[in-house]
């Protein structure tokens, strides 16, 4: 266009230098390199073990001081009685209500054996100490980290020392230590160490001071102590929560689980780098010797046919052995056929126990318990148990109000699909409260077909209905997630065996509800003839002008209408008479007339009541208690009579 002015184009801004990098050499990188201590580790990384929120933190505390009060007490063979104390802690005058405070001290004391002086600051103060780790036995502790951990975590959130009080007998001083840990070199430091006057004759004491989180509900200090309960039926415990309440938790046995034994390692468990340490910190002067002395299940034949099967001399030095030659002795161990490890170093819990925990703090109507016989996974030993509650107690279901019954669309089964079946989760008696998704025990129950055994589920979901499911796996090292403790991993041979203690549990569910519907059928067939038998009587005696004896009539039509129903097969599945659960062995029916099975009832002040006998905690392979309905133990006959 004409008369319009033509401006150039603005320059292009240059884009800014950026000035050159300072190079670093070698020497300056090398410089910067120093050793990691364990404890700065996981200063930075708490989250790894148990200590990424307030309300995780106080039960992660909790259940350390817990776990080695028990496994201090079962090892020195006594009966564990343990108080657990948690109060909050004031900021100002005034201890806030435990669901707002903010700080909390946790008191754990025990009767066990107590602990000598000098190993009382390690214990308590040093990452990755302790007698468990090097040990092939069952015990609820692992790596010697729980305790030291929970101690570092109150250093760092409250800056308060952890303060033990420890006895070893009546005759001896009793103990008392303040500690907290040298994070640079993993070492404890002793703030205060003194001898005082302890009213207990022995045992041990731990307080510390930590920032939590007090919650009821699932994942917190009252369902863990209630599910140690349930695991645990040999242990008295006292809790004392924030709010004050004391409970107290009787035990029902008075016996101790079996001691498990420590074994040596399997050889179907090793890795070839694991071999060629033990061959370089043997004793044994011969190949052989070193296979036999250093393994469990390897006798000196065993020992001779793997040395000639890796075409090596039995009176090799084992130093010697390295390279190919450690190699073919690892092959030649995996083709071997080798007895499976020996199970006296587990301790399982036993279906008489699960009975036990799960009727005293579950209400239901159908308990029953598995013990799988033991299995191995990368050469390790393992027991898997289940169990399972189900329904509800009888005054449970009489407070249910009653809901208008309404149509359902095709498919659909009348269920209690509200409600989900709960898991407990257990690993050498612990319970596992946390990442429940992560657990193999949780994948199991998943994949496990409920709806073959009568209990709704929807595809890749748990079963619905009120619903228990107790699974405990006891091992001698148990292949934790995480350091935490709080899920097991993946392993085929620990899924295939909690399917099928799971799959047992449900058999025996399916039969319960099966022959529970049967006779709930057959009973309300019953019930129709009984309601037409007085007309047909006074029918029949109208017929005969009055003379009819009516009674024997009537007992006779009430005969024929119950042989016609089942019988006494009925009143049996229905609680009716005194017969316990035929062909349902290690469980309990509930019934509003009484309570059939294997049931151990404790009285109040923790012995067993007098009406119904307490069996001990018995093995896989144990014969079951015999089974009563409420009653004095039947005496012994002297004989019996014969057959006519």
């Amino acid at each position: 266009m004409e008369g319009m002015k033509s401006h150039p184009p603005a320059p292009t801004p240059k884009p800014a230098v950026p000035p050159p990098r300072a190079t670093v050499s070698a020497v300056e990188m090398g410089a910067r390199q120093r050793e990691i201590s364990v404890s700065e580790f996981f200063t930075k990384n708490r989250h790894l073990l148990g200590f990424d929120s307030p309300r995780k933190a106080l039960l992660t505390c909790v259940k350390e001081a817990v776990d080695n009060a028990l496994d201090a007490c079962e090892e020195a063979g006594i009966l564990p009685d343990v108080v657990v104390k948690v109060e909050a802690v004031a900021n100002g005058e005034a201890p806030p209500p435990a669901s707002q405070a903010s700080r909390f001290r946790i008191t754990v004391t025990d009767n066990g054996p107590g602990i000598v002086r000098q190993q009382i600051p390690p214990i308590f103060a040093k990452l990755l100490y302790g007698s468990k780790f090097h040990r092939l036995r069952m015990s609820r502790g692992q790596q010697g980290i729980g305790i030291s951990a929970a101690g570092m975590y109150g250093q760092l959130t409250t800056g308060k020392p952890v303060q033990i009080t420890s006895r070893t007998s009546a005759r001896a001083p009793a103990h008392y230590f303040e500690v907290q840990i040298d994070t640079k070199k993993n070492e404890p430091r002793i703030l205060e160490k003194k001898q005082i006057a302890w009213e207990s004759p022995r045992g041990t004491q731990v307080t510390m001071e930590i920032e939590g989180r007090y919650q009821k509900g699932r994942a917190s200090v009252d369902e863990y102590i209630e599910q140690t309960i349930i695991a645990n039926s040999h242990v008295k415990l006292t809790y004392v929560p924030p709010e004050g309440e004391t409970k107290e938790y009787a035990r029902s046995y008075e016996q101790l689980p079996p001691a498990p034994r420590e074994i040596k390692p399997h050889p179907y468990g090793i890795e070839l780098g694991m071999l060629l340490k033990m061959l370089q910190d043997t004793r044994s002067h011969s190949l052989s010797g070193f296979l036999a002395s250093d393994f469990s299940r390897v006798s000196p034949n065993v020992a001779a046919e793997i040395c000639k099967a890796a075409r090596l001399s039995p009176n090799a030095r084992p130093r010697d052995v390295h390279g190919q030659a450690a190699e073919n002795l690892y092959k030649a161990i995996q083709s071997t056929k080798i007895m499976a490890p020996p199970t006296n170093c587990l301790s399982p819990i036993g279906e008489p126990a699960i009975l036990a925990g799960l009727y005293r703090q579950i209400k239901g109507e159908f308990y029953t318990a598995v013990t799988r016989p033991p299995a191995v996974y990368r050469g390790n030993p393992f027991v898997i148990e289940a169990g399972l509650a189900f329904g509800r107690a009888p005054e449970q279901a009489a407070q249910t109000p009653a809901t208008k019954a309404i149509p359902l669309a095709e498919g659909e089964a009348e269920k209690d699909d509200h409600e989900v079946a709960r898991i407990i989760r257990y690993a050498n008696r612990v319970p596992l409260l946390y990442q429940p998704a992560a657990c193999e025990i949780t994948k199991a129950v998943l994949d496990t077909t409920w709806r073959n055994y009568g209990v709704a589920q929807s595809r890749g979901s748990l079963p619905a209905g009120p619903m228990v499911i107790f699974v405990h796996m006891a091992s001698v090292w148990v292949p934790f997630t995480s350091e935490s403790k709080e899920a097991i991993a993946e392993y085929d041979e620990i899924h295939k065996e909690i399917t099928l203690a799971l799959r047992e549990c449900g058999r025996r569910l399916g039969a319960f509800l099966r022959r529970r519907e049967r006779a709930h059928s057959e009973f309300r067939r019953r019930n129709i003839f009984e309601l037409y038998i007085e007309e047909i009587v006074q029918s029949c005696n109208r017929l005969k002008g009055g003379r009819l004896a009516t009674a024997k009539l009537r007992d006779q039509l009430l005969k024929m209408a119950t042989k016609i129903t089942g019988g006494g097969k009925t009143d049996e599945l229905l609680g009716k008479n005194g017969s316990g659960p035929e062909g349902l062995p290690h469980s309990i029916i509930v019934t509003p007339e009484g309570v059939e099975g294997e049931v151990p009832v404790v009285a109040p002040n923790g012995a067993p009541a007098a009406e119904e006998p307490v069996a001990p905690p018995a093995a896989p392979e144990a014969r079951a208690p015999r089974k009563t309905k409420g009653k004095a133990t039947p005496k012994p006959r002297a004989g019996r009579k014969k057959k006519r």
